[in-house]
């Protein structure tokens, strides 16, 4: 009897032959892709690498003007979707934000353009039943600005919002995003880009972005300005120039999807924030108990970049082409003009680098034709084409003679160094004619710190 109920195939019998099969694939996958993974190259890390203070370099103007200069073109177009946005069909409309008011984080806003249109009709009625006439509401006028399409979000004309940027490298339950600014003018024109904090101990450029980017009327603004004040998320909540890994971020762009922690970080903030801009300035401050003249770093070869560096009021230009890694130089590479804006030290908010900084991006845009602005032009500082760093030769404690932005004569005594012990006094003397673009503060040092950073005019041919 057992044996001839067999012989029938039972409908259970039959769907538990469907279903194991089809169970059993997904499980067969995975194996296959833990198989797969575990023959990957093994990354290995790279050890930390800090900053060199003999970043800028001697180098002769330009011999001929209109130069022709080969720059490599951007590998993505400059509006294309970055490794991390999502496809076209789900963007949304980005919420308009008066960014001088305290705003919740971005998450917390809900873009509701039909209720606000439905709230001022309402009003409006209330208004008629009271017997007031409502007032004349002013025909639109045709602008020319566009719709700025920014981390899956569309930016309209005449408005400002703040966005959210996460290089999705964080514990997911713990993932931060990091707030970037974006101010969509009404009218058309460039894209501006400001980022701050690449070492997360640089606090100066913060506060420029903050007080540049607040100050900004979209109804007044021709092109698009997008701010990202704190690059390096976690090097800043730390109080590090680096970030966990102890890798310079400044030494990675324009990055990898599949390299180390600060090529990941990199490439992100380059494919999705970078690549969307038609100019970029990436602000700095001096290295650890260094400090920095408010100054610009640029390939002054590049014609393109020269001829930026102008629209900068009252604010030096160190000649410096810029090193492998650096987000200047990536960004240069990529057709966008770029320079590095010094300023001050690090670990502190210094207000009066803080102002010129904020004075040299306003005379940046209204340059641009970005803003139309009454602005008194100061006058024009110096390009630097050579610059050198003067090093102690002794040990002890530092102690300068003289003062930031100080013109010195060749030979003059900068600074001394005390040798607490023997009470020995070893004076430090430049070595050229200059000003001081950057120094070390007073000190404990040792043999072969960098002390004084003497920046060199040279003439210019034809003037």
């Amino acid at each position: 009897m057992l044996f001839e109920r067999l012989k029938k195939p039972s409908p259970r019998i039959l769907l538990i032959g469907l279903v194991i099969p089809w169970l059993s694939a997904p499980l067969l996958a995975e194996t296959d892709s833990a198989k797969a993974s575990k023959k990957s190259e093994v990354l290995v890390a790279e050890l930390a690498e800090d900053e060199s203070v003999e970043d800028v370099e001697q180098s002769a103007p330009l011999q001929t003007k209109g130069q022709e200069h080969k720059s490599r073109k951007p590998e993505a177009p400059r509006g294309g979707a970055g490794v991390d946005t999502p496809s076209a069909a789900s963007r949304k409309v980005a919420p308009n934000i008066d960014l001088k008011q305290v705003a919740p984080p971005p998450e917390a806003q809900v873009s509701t353009p039909a209720d606000t249109d439905a709230d001022a009709a309402e009003s409006e009625v209330m208004a008629t039943e009271a017997g007031a006439e409502p007032e004349p509401q002013p025909e639109p006028e045709i602008r020319e600005g566009k719709v700025f399409t920014l981390l899956d979000n569309d930016v309209m004309p005449g408005t400002s919002t703040r966005l959210a940027w996460t290089p999705g490298i964080q514990i997911a339950g713990l993932s931060q995003t990091t707030p970037v600014l974006v101010v969509n003018g009404i009218n058309a024109g460039p894209t501006l880009c400001l980022t701050g904090a690449v070492h997360g101990d640089e606090l100066n450029g913060i506060e420029i972005i903050r007080q540049t980017m607040y100050d900004l009327n979209p109804e007044k603004l021709s092109g698009t300005v997008v701010g990202v004040p704190i690059v390096n998320l976690p090097g800043f909540q730390q109080g590090s120039r680096y970030l966990p890994d102890r890798r310079d971020l400044n030494r990675h762009f324009p990055g990898s999807p599949n390299g180390s922690l600060a090529d990941r970080i990199a490439h992100s903030l380059f494919e999705n924030v970078i690549r969307k801009c038609d100019m970029l300035v990436d602000i700095h401050t001096g290295s650890l108990k260094r400090t920095n003249l408010p100054q610009l770093r640029a390939d002054m070869n590049n014609p393109d970049v020269a001829e930026f560096t102008r629209g900068f009021d009252r604010m030096a230009v160190v000649h410096s082409s810029g090193s492998a890694g650096m987000l200047r130089t990536a960004a240069v590479e990529a057709g966008i003009r770029t320079v590095t804006l010094e300023a001050g030290e690090s670990h502190r908010i210094q207000q009066h680098q803080i102002s010129a900084g904020v004075n040299s991006l306003t005379s940046l845009m209204e340059r641009q034709g970005m803003i139309s602005r009454m602005f008194v032009w100061g006058d024009p500082e110096p390009v630097y084409y050579d610059s050198d760093w003067i090093r102690a030769d002794h040990g002890g404690i530092l102690f300068s003679e003289i003062e930031l932005g100080a013109n010195v004569s060749e030979g003059e005594i900068l600074g001394y160094v005390s040798d607490p012990i023997t009470n020995a006094q070893h004076p430090i003397r430049s070595t050229s004619d200059g000003r001081v673009i950057g120094m070390a503060v007073d000190q404990v040092v040792m043999a072969g710190f960098a002390a004084y950073h003497i920046g060199t005019e040279a003439e210019v041919p034809g003037e």
